[in-house]
Order: structure tokens, then sequence, then C-alpha cells
């Protein structure tokens, strides 16, 4: 039930009442249920029901009337696919029923089928299948069997398909938000929450503040992306970037490239807080996913046009000690040793190649990186005190400067298994981490140019253990030794919690 029908604005009141009268009282139905058992009465079989067009039907568009754009008793014809508003005389659904002679009507919001224009509601568990793709629930025991379970679906065109492994539609350039939705939604836990609606039905926010909305589209996005029972093998992600677009003030659109990393890092701050939740690594889903900690040593470097005597005065002064800070992350930054800048002697490209675990030294606490800032400079070293149960990866490829952004065509040779994070940990931390080898579960990639790239995803289905490329609506098998030569942009790995190195 989405917050705009949620009857709890006082000044809209007569408005409702207004309209549920010529809509047959069906709002008011929805608000009171004795009305639902007065209404009950003239219910009957319908002879048009085989007019309905499964083929047709898309319920992952905006729920408002494609006639006067009212969200308030919505209707899907279900002949033709489209929505109207109302269900009594002089409403756009009923017009559209005696005009074109569709007459089997769903209410997108109390999920009742109706026949029009004759208004009477139609019980029929032929039925079910609707109202299961428009939307779909998750038991205990279907959660538990998705990371086990290899069985296809099969679409109603006869398309076979995968649950969670289904194209997501490109409305123009929201690629960089589709690879990041797709890449969440193979984090066991996160999605495990998010298709029991009842883990954050009840959750309240502040008075005026609607950011929960987002986690409601987030929630509904995830059930609908592994639908064992949908009409299509593919998901439009439409209502999800409508509410990102609104909640980021604009700043992610669907109309213009994107990054995937501040978006991601954009997403799971807002998720978090929409949530309520608090600094505590505990107190949501994406801190018990995500958050991991690391200590900082950061110490001023002294201007270099000094001289000994003077850099060795200042090193004395406590400005010039070193600080350490502990951080909380919900990704790391691995920076990439920069490209050749020669070409080789047959005038070739040289494509330079690194190892995962060299970038990963960043953060052994021992590797000290300069950074500057407008005015001064400052040597860190970091040092990982925490591993959460899924680690982000964000390998930097794009450096701007005054002109414009280079991109580092590097390759990191990673192994999509058995990555072991306790090499980079000190003893000490070490010794407080019972399990430190991560599994590889998705695979961000840019291709391309740096403002004009596109963005694909590889993930692994656990069920059958192969991996597929995902490009909005293309998916694809893929080996996995293939996404080892891809230029890998985020990655997110998986803790393994038992010792086997399978």
């Amino acid at each position: 039930m989405s917050s705009e029908n949620n009857g709890t604005e006082p000044s809209l009141e007569k408005k409702r009442k207004i309209e549920s009268v010529e809509d047959g009282d069906d709002y008011a139905a929805y608000q009171d249920p004795r009305a639902t058992r007065k209404a009950g009465a003239g219910n009957r079989l319908c002879p048009y029901l085989d007019t309905i067009n499964r083929h047709v039907l898309d319920f992952d568009f905006e729920k408002l009337c494609s006639v006067s754009l009212s969200r308030i008793n919505a209707y899907a014809c279900l002949v033709c696919g489209k929505y109207f508003q109302g269900r009594g005389q002089n409403t756009y659904a009923y017009t559209h029923s005696v005009a074109e002679s569709h007459h089997v009507f769903l209410n997108l919001l109390t999920l009742k089928f109706y026949c029009l224009p004759d208004n009477y509601e139609i019980i029929d568990s032929s039925l079910d299948d609707i109202k299961y793709v428009l939307n779909p629930t998750f038991d205990s025991e279907l959660i538990k069997n998705l990371d086990i379970s290899s069985k296809l679906s099969r679409a109603i065109d006869g398309t076979m398909y995968l649950p969670g492994i289904v194209g997501l539609n490109n409305i123009k350039e929201n690629d960089y938000c589709n690879v990041i939705l797709q890449a969440l939604s193979h984090v066991s836990p996160l999605r495990d929450y998010f298709l029991e609606e009842k883990n954050y039905s009840s959750i309240k926010r502040p008075p005026g503040d609607s950011s929960y909305l987002l986690v409601q589209r987030f929630g509904e996005l995830m059930r609908k992306l592994w639908n064992p029972r949908n009409f299509k093998a593919h998901v439009s992600p439409h209502e999800m970037l409508q509410a990102v677009v609104l909640w980021s003030r604009k700043k992610y659109q669907i109309t213009e490239q994107g990054d995937p990393v501040e978006f991601l890092s954009w997403l799971l701050n807002a998720l978090h807080m929409a949530l309520n939740g608090t600094k505590k690594s505990t107190s949501s889903i994406i801190y018990r996913s995500f958050h991991g900690s690391m200590r900082i040593y950061s110490r001023k470097i002294p201007p270099v046009e000094l001289d000994d005597r003077q850099k060795a005065e200042l090193l004395r002064t406590f400005e010039y000690q070193e600080t350490v800070s502990e951080s909380p992350f919900l990704y790391l930054t691995c920076d990439l040793p920069p490209p050749p800048l020669f070409q080789d002697e047959f005038r070739e490209n040289i494509i330079p190649q690194v190892n995962l675990y060299s970038l990963l030294t960043k953060f052994n606490g021992q590797s000290e990186k300069e950074y500057k800032t407008y005015k001064e400079n400052f040597m860190k070293k970091f040092e990982i005190t925490k591993l959460p149960p899924y680690l982000i990866l964000y390998i930097k490829r794009f450096t701007k400067n005054t002109f414009f952004v280079e991109k580092n065509p590097t390759i990191v040779n990673f192994p999509v298994k058995n990555v072991d994070f306790g090499d980079i940990l000190t003893p000490e931390m070490k010794a407080k981490h019972k399990h430190t080898t991560y599994d590889l579960v998705a695979n961000i990639v840019h291709d391309g140019e740096p403002k004009k790239g596109t963005y694909r995803v590889h993930v692994l289905q656990k069920g059958t253990g192969k991996w597929y490329e995902m490009q909005d609506l293309h998916v694809t098998e893929v080996l996995p030794q293939m996404i080892t030569l891809t230029e890998a942009y985020i990655q997110i790995y998986e803790l393994r919690k038992e010792d086997s190195k399978a």
C-alpha cells in the first residue's frame, strides 16, 4: 500500500468521499472491512474472463490513471493493460469499458477484480496469478530455497528464466542504476529481508518524512526480480527509479548517465536512514551486511621548500604528530597504479595488469600513501579492524583534472573464489576474525569512454553455480574465466562461513 493512499491526510477527506461514492464505494470498502462484506453480496461469475490478455499486463509502472494522472482508485484494464480511475458511472474506467467493450478490471490498491459497466466484483481463483504478479509474496520456506534452487520458470510467452536472473529495462540512461540494483539483489541477507514485507512494514518515520517510500519501492523491485511466476522475463525499475529521482533531489536521473559508485553510496545510506538505522553496526540490514571498520593513521608532511632543520623543528610540533582515528566503511576504495605513458616497441598499446592482492596492500596498516589537499599534504596508512559479511570493493578507474576525466584501463587479476582478506589483516586483527575467506558474488564492469561508456554486471546464480552477464534487458551465461578479463569497477564479495576451500 503506497503512502499516497494510506488515508492519513485529513485535507483530502472530502475529495475522497466524493470519489468513493462515484466509484461504487470501493475506496470506502478498503478503509472499512464492514463495507466489503456489504459489497460482496453481488459477487458472481463473469462471462468475460476469456477476454483477459496476460501478455499486455505490466504492473511495473506508476499506478495512476492514464487520463487524469490521479493515484486514487486506479484500476488496470485486464484486456488492454491501461490504467484508469474510478468504477462508477462517468468515471474514466467506466467510460473506457463502454467505449472499448473491455469489461474486466483490477483495483491496483485492494487487488479486487470487477466487471464493468455492470459493476460487480469477480471472485475467481483463476485470476490469482494476476494478483501474484502485481504483488508477489514470499514465505520463509520459498526464501530459504532461493539459493539452492536451479528450477527454471516459464513466462507467458514461453520464455524460460531463472528467478533473480532477469533483465532490467533501461528507460533512457539508467544502466548505472540497473547494475547496482542487480548486484544488491544477489546479496542474500539483504534480498531475504526485503522479500518479506513484514520485516519493514511497521517502520515509523517522523511526521512529514516520506523516505520510507524508497524502502517500499526497493522491496517491490526485489520481489519482482525474484518472482517465480512472472508474466515476462524482465522487469522495469520505473517506480524504484522515480523514488530515487525524488529522494536524491534529482541528483540521480534516469535521463543522464551517472556514476554507479556514487549511486551505491547514496542508496545504501538512504535505505539505512529510512530503516531508522543509527551508527550501531547492527541497526539496519544495510549495516549488518556491509558495515566494516578501519583505523586511519595520518601525519602531516612539512612543505618541500623548507630546509632540513626547519622540517625537523616542524616534525617535533604537535601539529605534525601522527594521529589515529577509527572510521566505519560500507565499501573500500582500491587505487590502480598509473598506466604506462609510452607504447611498446611495436607501437602497440600495452594493456597493463595488476593483481588484486597488490591493490589490497593499501589496507595492511603498513603501506603509506601521500594525499594532497589544496594547501597541505598528508601521509596516510589504513588498517582494517573489522571485515563485514559482504565486502564491496570500488576500483578507482577515473581521475578528474581541470580539463577532462581520464580512465585507467588496467586489468585487475582476481580469483572468483577463495579470496583471503586475512592476508592484509595484522596478526592482532586476524585473531579476532574466525573467517576471512570471501567468494565473489557480483562484478560491475565499465566499457568505453569515461563520459560515454556503458555498464554491465556479472552475478552468480548460487543454485546452479553459474555466472550470468546482465546488461539492461540482455541476460547471457558467461564463463567465470571471462569475468576476470574485464575492466572491473565494483565488486561484491561474500564471506564464506565454513572452512572448506572447495
